[in-house]
């Protein structure tokens, strides 16, 4: 019964030092700032193979120049999740063969950060 009685104490001990030590930013450490994007037609179907590349500011995204990262293909959901970004606004350009998301909505909110941003954009 001593024993157990020693044992739970020092886990009590050690968890109360684990959580009091442990550093208050532990979530810039285990949840990053990233972003799925769906593209769909305008009918609504998803669109599989989709050329998705993101900019920084409307001048980049508008002269096809300095993308963020390296532009993805959409999966066989229609997704792609860009990873590990900073927690500002977005333009996304997406196109499959002759659609693309010209004159239609290019960008996204300021993206929450630690979170999972989600957004869909329409190509035709």
């Amino acid at each position: 019964m001593k024993k157990l009685t020693l044992t739970l104490s020092l886990l009590t001990i050690s968890a109360f030092l684990f959580f009091q030590f442990t550093p208050k930013d532990i979530n810039d450490q285990f949840f990053k700032t990233n972003l799925r994007i769906t593209i769909q037609d305008d009918l609504g179907n998803i669109q599989e193979g989709a050329r998705v590349t993101l900019y920084s500011s409307n001048e980049d995204y508008r002269k096809g120049e300095n993308p963020v990262t390296e532009p993805q293909m959409t999966d066989d959901k229609g997704r792609v999740t860009f990873k590990d970004l900073e927690p500002t606004v977005y333009h996304v350009y997406a196109e499959k063969g002759k659609m693309n998301n010209n004159n239609l909505g290019v960008k996204t909110d300021t993206l929450v950060a630690k979170k999972l941003n989600k957004v869909a954009i329409v190509i035709q």
